[in-house]
């Protein structure tokens, strides 16, 4: 099916994306995976190439892209090319809406020219041991000291926790009289009372660093404060719709990518004397698949329109994530299987997405929160 959502410059900024990660990636994916991070100088590589910050205006060392398209073309080559690891898609997509909207003057020439560039790699700090989807029941504080907030707490499942260079940070700034209001504040590296705990051993994305921070008298300047103190859960619920997108744009192109790899893989492997792809089972798998695809992929390229057109609801965001994150499992859990016994072995891909793949439903909010968003819309308590 032909995709119209992209302009042929869509198309010549894939190329550059490709060459990207066919030179400065995929050498590299096994020795990320070994180290379980990946390296810097594929993050200062990918910001020469003008791969980060697209939003970032030019005055910063940004290209002033404000397309979303050429976000999502980032997005998918690097779901296309297995690529978990290099976290580009976090930093572009869900911390632009807090480097660039909420941001003044000063913080912006602080750190967007860092951000652009790759020398100041961002994450995002809202999970906590105890409270993972309740963002009201996070206790992690920032007391206000003068010219300064004290930051306690700990934070869980942060994606660049070990590499980021400056982490937004949802706090509670005055938990007595404020105790459901959050905060943002940026917290950089280097600063005294903070510290990364281990990095979280995860049953897949293993070059994908993940990890647990902690904040003990932290002292952040109030300089740092994102946007207006209080309205953190603002800022933070009216970019879900833009997360899930992304990643629902992630999963539909990784499931073509389990497909291709599949199917690839049954043209080539003989049983009884045949190859397995002319065995009617495989045919039937693997067709349902496609036709799931195609839909999902329409459904998902409608909703980026919806972005790039400014009226992208919630509830299509989330029924977008549902959709293509339950296909992607679907399409690698169907893949190991015709593989057989080599599905199961490190050295086929396919055993890899399997790992992979499978945190696509909880991140972003699980499945189950995404029925219930879709579900809430439908009004079907009626009358009491």
């Amino acid at each position: 099916m032909k995709r119209t959502i992209f302009e042929p410059e869509h198309e010549e900024f894939r190329e550059l994306v490709q060459t990207f990660i066919t030179k400065e990636c995929l050498p590299h994916i096994d020795e990320w995976e070994r180290n379980g991070i990946v390296d810097r100088a594929a993050w200062t590589k990918a910001g020469e190439m003008g791969l980060l910050g697209l939003r970032v205006p030019e005055e910063f060392g940004g290209a002033g892209m404000t397309d979303p398209r050429y976000d999502a073309v980032i997005t998918e080559e690097l779901a296309l090319a297995g690529v978990s690891g290099l976290a580009l898609q976090l930093h572009n997509e869900l911390l632009a809406p807090y480097m660039l909207d909420l941001t003044n003057d000063e913080q912006k020439a602080r750190w967007l020219p860092g951000y652009a560039s790759g020398e100041i790699i961002t994450a995002v700090a809202m999970s906590e041991p105890g409270a993972g989807s309740d963002l009201r029941g996070m206790r992690t504080t920032a007391i206000r000291d003068g010219d300064h907030f004290v930051l306690n707490g700990a934070k869980t499942f942060i994606s660049n926790g070990l590499i980021s260079d400056l982490v937004v940070v949802a706090v509670k700034t005055q938990p007595q009289e404020q105790p459901t209001k959050l905060s943002l504040i940026a917290v950089e590296r280097g600063t005294p009372g903070f510290e990364r705990g281990r990095k979280l051993d995860k049953v897949g994305a293993h070059s994908q660093d993940t990890s647990e921070l902690f904040f003990a008298d932290a002292r952040v300047p109030a300089a740092n404060l994102i946007g207006e103190e209080f309205r953190g859960m603002n800022y933070l619920m009216r970019n879900l719709a833009s997360e899930r997108l992304s990643i629902a744009i992630s999963s539909v192109a990784s499931a073509r990518r389990a497909q291709q790899l599949t199917a690839e893989y049954v043209r080539s492997r003989k049983a009884f004397g045949t190859t397995i792809g002319s065995f009617q089972n495989t045919r039937f798998v693997l067709a349902a698949l496609h036709a799931r695809t195609q839909a999902v992929q329409s459904f998902v390229d409608t909703c980026l329109r919806g972005k790039v057109d400014g009226d992208l609801t919630i509830e299509e965001a989330a029924a977008a994530k549902l959709l293509a994150t339950e296909l992607e499992f679907d399409a690698v859990d169907a893949g190991v299987q015709l593989h057989g016994g080599y599905g199961w072995m490190e050295e086929y891909p396919i055993a890899r997405m399997y790992r992979d793949v499978r945190i696509s439903r909880i991140l972003g909010g699980s499945s189950e929160i995404m029925k219930e968003v879709i579900g809430r819309s439908l009004a079907l308590e009626g009358p009491a």
